[in-house]
Parts: structure tokens; sequence; C-alpha cells
């Protein structure tokens, strides 16, 4: 099968009729009906059948469509791939970024380097930790900044900032008064907690793996920040990163440090074998300037990470 037999074939899987697929593909009925007659000619086998009035596919058919989908999507990425050479011409960059710098930090310093760069174009993307490597591997982003330790031999990565843990609860809250909580007294007090094996489930079932017991969790999120929100609502108190907390600085709830909690690093992830552009390097230096008005940036990230 040729390019032109997947796509009218994957067409009529689609839409489930010819003329459907036609209209999918700006093409006329009788010119799908002639591609797929000299397809099933030249495959040996029938792709469907018709009942009462309606295409069904054969099961030699579906077997085929997941091939088909394969390579349908394999082509869609190398038209996003033509795109995206075609834009690095002009002057582009793309960035990947875990959830909890995503809402705000990276935005930040976005927005800094489109005033120095008014025509370069970003791209942008909160992922998860192994979306984020991934898309990285593949040289589908410059560069990613993880929460969450990115390891591989083909990646680079270096620390860029540390946050702190953080309790935050509304003002009326039990332990609104207090300078800084610990594992004992958060374990009276029901939380807003996060998926198993997520960065901020991860750590705070480490705070508490030497304990006889752990957290109540009345209300579960994805995101930190969906977490700010829901204090900030007065719906109950949560464990955050301060890297979401920035874009919570006027919030009514009250911030408090956690005891002997570590700190969430950063990390700037790329190819090794890819070095940076001037764009992202460009962008590692708006990032820098936001980290360090946030108070967040570790001191040798301008040298090592930006160089």
């Amino acid at each position: 099968m040729n390019l032109r037999q997947i796509e009218a074939f994957r067409a009529v899987m689609v839409t489930g009729s010819v003329s459907g697929a036609a209209r999918l593909l700006h093409v006329s009925v009788p010119a799908i009906s002639r591609l797929l007659s000299h397809t099933e000619s030249r495959l040996g086998f029938a792709l469907f059948e018709r009942v009462k009035g309606r295409l069904h596919p054969t099961a030699e058919a579906r077997r085929l469509y997941v091939e088909v989908e394969q390579v349908h999507g394999g082509v869609q990425r190398i038209g996003s791939l033509t795109r995206e050479l075609a834009a690095r011409a002009r002057g582009f960059v793309s960035i990947l970024s875990s959830p909890s710098l995503g809402q705000m930090i990276v935005p930040l310093a976005i927005a800094q380097l489109r005033t120095t760069l008014p025509d370069l174009q970003v791209h942008f993307h909160c992922l998860n930790h192994d979306a984020l490597k991934e898309r990285i591997l593949q040289q589908r982003a410059d560069l990613g900044i993880s929460t969450f330790p990115v390891d591989h031999p083909n990646l680079v990565t270096r620390p860029l900032a540390a946050a702190r843990l953080l309790f935050i609860c509304p003002r009326s809250h039990p332990l609104a008064a207090c300078e800084e909580v610990g594992t004992d007294d958060l374990l009276p007090h029901e939380l807003i907690g996060y998926p198993h094996g997520s960065p901020l489930g991860l750590r705070i079932d480490q705070m508490f793996a030497d304990r006889e017991m752990a957290p109540r969790f009345h209300v579960e999120v994805t995101s930190p920040h969906y977490a700010c929100a829901l204090v900030h609502a007065g719906a109950g108190a949560a464990l955050v990163d301060e890297y979401s907390l920035q874009g919570w600085l006027e919030s009514r709830f009250k911030v408090i440090p956690v005891r002997g909690a570590q700190p969430i690093v950063a990390d700037l992830v790329h190819l090794q074998s890819a070095p940076l552009s001037p764009a992202a390097h460009a962008l590692l230096h708006a990032l820098h300037s936001v980290l360090l008005q946030c108070g967040l940036a570790l001191p040798f990230a301008e040298g090592q990470a930006i160089g």
C-alpha cells in the first residue's frame, strides 16, 4: 500500500463510509471507490463488506488498521517536525516544564524573553516526568525543566533552582498560627493530596515513611496549582512546592514552612548530543533572571547551566 491508499483506507475506517472519507479528504466519492477497489485488488483480499447499505471492515481490515494508525501517526510527526524546522530558521525555541514551574515561572521567563526578542517563536508545554524525558530524547524540544529526577545516558541534567515544601491553610485553620509545622503537627488534620507516584505524592509518602500513620486526604488533585486554588477557596489545607506558590502570592491563605523537608530541586534537561541554540540560551537567561527575582535560583546556575 502506498501513502495515498493508506490515507483513503484510514479515512473510510474513521468515517465509516466512502462518502465520509471523500468529505474528509476533499475528493470525489468515485475517486475513493476506485482507490479502494484498486487497493483490494493489489492486496488480494477484501477490506470492507457491504451489509444493508453500510460498509463493515473485514477482520483483515481491522488488523491492518492498527498498523495504518501507526504509519499515519509517523506521517503526522514528520509534518510537525518539518514545520518546526522551518520555524527554527526564523527563530524558534521549544521548552517543556513540570507543571509546578509551568504555572507561573516559565511564563514569566517567556514574557521577559519576548520583550528583547519579539519575533522569536516559542513552543511551551507542561508535561509529566516521563513524557518530558521522551520528547527531549526524540528531539521534539530544545530543553526541559523538571522537578523530578531525569536519568538517561543521552541527557544532560543540571540543577537550576531549589524550592521549599510549604504547608498552606486558611487563616482559620488550627495550624495557621504556627511558625513552622512538622509531621506530628500535620497527622491529626485532613489534607488535599496528590496521586501516588506523582512528584509531590512521592515526597509526602517519603516524609511519613517512618511513621506508623499517614496523612488523611479528603481531596486528591493532579497539580499543586489546583491545591492552591482549593485552599484559597477555603476547601482545606495542603502541602505544596514553592514554585507553584509564585502564582498565589496575593492569596488569602497562610503559608508555613515544613520542618525538616528536603528542598525540591528543578533541573535543566537537554539532549547531550545537541548543543543548545542561541534562542534556548536566551530563554535560560530569562528563566534564571525570574528565578533570582523569586529567590529560588541556585548560586551556580548562571555559570553551569547557562554558560
